[in-house]
């Protein structure tokens, strides 16, 4: 997942964090805990028509200094016949905000969603 450091930052904030400098090294101890409360919140993520839950792996910084990538993992699913994205991240500090979601499926198969406020799920069938 890429997110805009500033943006991430400032819905942070405004969920109470305060300021967590994602990213530098004053960065604060807690900033993983706020993130990761943040993604729970905006992010899930079905397979087979069963909610999954993902594991935060970590982040890094992209190479512009300006995002972070955030890396989560499912385990233990055997095969996929559908996939159900539901990603609000930022939606609530910017109304035209648009979340791209790429799939790519080990049989080369692959799609995209672009979701916006209002329209912030969409499944796709295999």
């Amino acid at each position: 997942m890429h997110i805009f450091i500033d943006d991430l930052e400032e819905a942070l904030r405004n969920q109470g964090s305060g300021k967590l400098f994602i990213g530098t090294e004053k960065e604060v101890e807690k900033a993983d805990e706020y993130l990761i409360e943040y993604l729970n919140t905006n992010f899930r993520l079905q397979v087979n028509d069963r909610e999954m839950e993902y594991y935060f792996i970590g982040k890094e910084t992209s190479e512009d200094l300006q995002a972070i990538w955030c890396y989560l993992e499912i385990i233990d699913i055997d095969s996929v016949n559908s996939i159900a994205v539901e990603n609000s991240i930022l939606m609530e500090l910017f109304a035209d905000q648009k979340n791209i979601i790429h799939i790519l499926m080990p049989n080369k198969k692959q799609g995209y969603f672009i979701l916006e406020k209002g329209k912030s799920r969409e499944k796709a069938n295999f």
